[in-house]
């Protein structure tokens, strides 16, 4: 019965090695990015300094801390149950009305996934060590309200078609480090919380990428998904432009942040000073930044390359 299928739908022998290949990096990037978790909380939460550090960007956000929380604490009010719920219905919907049945069972695992996990490793995995540091009020790691956000934003990235997916990589990377910094001005959380929760919703975003490639190629949407929508070489243009845009910015405030933080690791004999404290937390909003853009980076790759895997005809 393959003999009948036309040129344009019938697999060839590199399509599989194709799909292969990212459910592999998929693989190794949720993998890594659990392990980053593992490391932040060993680092940040279970050892001394770390918590010493954590400590000085948590009261470093007492500073402008008025000001900055009328905007921050609106940003924090939209996240909720209810809303993630809202949000999981929208992505479904969506999802219906174009036809795609697998992209609400994809969405569906993403956020209850990267939620639960979230829930499980703050509640049950992880604790913090009552070591004589202040403001020790218990683990915090990973953030649940940064998690919410960014699965949110990825259940978009997700469903809408291939030629708004970079749109939605940059507006969930903006709406993430919101939520992310929105938690350290009102000391909700530390940096390493924040950080944590990105990487749990980047896993599972590969894990979802590789269920994606898994998938039976779909012949109605073969030549969409070649296109990209619209002109393909305007779509590769804004594809480049967005990845390249995001890698920088990640780039750039992840060295502000590892000068940032450093400093401040090797200053812990004078966290009680405000430029120490301040230092922190600065330090810990553009690991935020880095986090949230880098791994939207990664997640718009590895959805591209999951559903752009047909052979041309």
């Amino acid at each position: 019965m393959s003999d009948t299928l036309p040129d344009t739908v019938r697999p060839t022998p590199d399509t599989g090695d194709r799909r292969g290949s990212v459910v592999a990096v998929s693989f190794v990037v949720a993998v890594l990015s659990f392990a980053g978790v593992f490391a932040l909380w060993r680092v940040f939460v279970d050892t001394l300094a770390g918590q010493q550090v954590e400590n000085a960007a948590l009261q470093g956000a007492l500073y402008g801390q008025t000001q900055l929380w009328r905007v921050a604490e609106r940003v924090l009010d939209v996240v909720s149950v209810g809303f993630i719920a809202i949000v999981l219905i929208a992505a479904m919907l969506i999802a219906a009305v174009r036809r795609r049945w697998s992209l609400a069972i994809q969405v569906a695992v993403l956020m209850i996934g990267a939620n639960l996990t979230t829930r499980v490793l703050k509640n049950w995995i992880f604790d913090r060590p009552d070591i004589g540091i202040e403001a020790s009020y218990g683990n915090t790691l990973p953030s649940g309200h940064t998690t919410a956000a960014a699965s949110v934003s990825v259940a978009l990235l997700l469903v809408v078609p291939p030629r708004v997916r970079p749109w939605a990589a940059v507006l969930g990377a903006g709406y993430t480090t919101a939520t992310g910094v929105s938690t350290l001005i009102g000391q909700w959380h530390r940096p390493s919380d924040v950080v944590a929760a990105v990487l749990v919703v980047l896993a599972w975003t590969a894990i979802a990428s590789a269920l994606v490639a898994r998938a039976p190629a779909r012949a109605s949407t073969a030549t969409g998904q070649l296109r990209l929508g619209g002109d393909p070489m305007a779509a590769a243009a804004t594809m480049r432009a967005v990845l390249a845009g995001l890698v920088s910015v990640g780039v750039v405030a992840g060295a502000a942040s590892a000068f940032a933080l450093s400093h401040t690791w090797d200053n812990r004999a004078d966290l009680d000073a405000k430029t120490e404290q301040v230092t922190a937390y600065l330090g810990g909003a553009a690991g935020t930044l880095t986090a949230s853009c880098l791994a939207f980076a990664v997640m718009l790759v590895l959805r591209q390359a999951a559903t752009s895997r047909l052979p041309r005809g």
